[in-house]
């Protein structure tokens, strides 16, 4: 199951449809910026309308191990870790990657999906501009003892 957790500065992305040999691509396929969040510390907003069920973009990170992922989440309030498989997990906490801040809610509009290895979000519906990007976190290294401050109605109440 997926382990995420988010948080930091004011950023805007905007993908860019070029390519330059040797340079990895931009992995954000549609703008995203990271300003205070109302559910938690910083968040990740749409910059500007994104479909329904289109990629949002990816977080990269340092690939750890899940121990060393674990050891490294131990007493943090802030986890950017995400388990990719039962042994390899992605740290985004170094990532300049905007989506690294995007916040659980148990009412989410995006989803997270593992897919070879890389940290992926999709569009659960269609997201207006200026809009919070969230997700449901499920499973996290949080192992329900951090209050969940989503707002959502039908909110678990726990992380």
């Amino acid at each position: 199951m997926p382990r995420i957790s988010a948080n930091a500065p004011t950023v805007e992305t905007r993908a860019v449809p070029s390519r330059v040999k040797g340079v990895p691509a931009d992995p954000q396929k549609f703008a995203v910026s990271v300003r205070p969040s109302r559910i938690d510390g910083q968040g990740a907003f749409a910059a500007e309308a994104i479909p329904a069920r289109r990629k949002i973009g990816e977080i990269r990170g340092e690939s750890i191990s899940v121990r060393e992922a674990r050891r490294r989440a131990r007493g943090q309030a802030r986890i950017m870790i995400v388990e990719v498989s039962e042994r390899r997990a992605i740290d985004a906490s170094q990532s300049a990657d905007p989506l690294r801040f995007t916040n659980h809610s148990c009412a989410p509009n995006a989803s997270l999906r593992i897919r070879q290895g890389r940290v992926e979000f999709y569009a659960m519906r269609d997201i207006t501009v200026g809009e919070e990007l969230s997700v449901d976190y499920g499973e996290s290294h949080h192992e329900g003892r951090l209050r969940c401050r989503c707002g959502a109605p039908n909110c678990t109440g726990r992380l």
